[in-house]
């Protein structure tokens, strides 16, 4: 299925880019969030009319991400967690753990923006954990998991 995209997507493409998804990503994502829109064209004259204020709402989300990034940048976040032998912890510190520390410290952060590729901590330390606030602006935070 071809669809114009709205916004820019990660490893999908940019503002008003035509792609061919999967019908069903398109139908139960893209479409429904108002990411995209099915590609015909009544919908291409549509996206070139509001082609300019597509592209100002786009700017004005990555200055604010940007914003938002400046007041992150090398913030050290602390988690206390219960932990057993060898620094093991009970349980593990994942995305909304991170989010919810981060929210707590004053700053608007969803759990979803919140990268852990390695999964989450399961022993103190300090780690490295990526933010990604918006598709072009990834901040880098320490999270430093102590005992409680």
């Amino acid at each position: 299925m071809n669809v114009i995209l709205l916004e820019r997507l990660n490893n999908l493409g940019d503002l008003g880019d035509e792609v061919s998804v999967k019908p069903g990503f398109a139908r139960n994502y893209l479409i429904p969030q108002q990411k995209a829109v099915q590609a015909n064209a009544a919908n291409r004259e549509v996206f070139e009319g509001r082609r300019a204020e597509l592209e100002a709402a786009a700017n004005e989300l990555l200055t604010a991400a940007q914003a938002r990034a400046e007041k992150l940048q090398d913030q050290i976040v602390t988690i206390m967690m219960k932990s057993g032998e060898e620094g093991r912890l009970y349980g593990s510190v994942g995305t909304q753990n991170i989010a919810d520390a981060l929210v707590a410290d004053s700053f608007e952060v969803e759990r979803s923006e919140v990268r852990m590729p390695e999964g989450a901590i399961r022993a103190l330390g300090e780690y490295d954990i990526a933010l990604q606030l918006h598709s072009d602006v990834t901040v880098s935070i320490k999270v430093a998991v102590i005992e409680e």
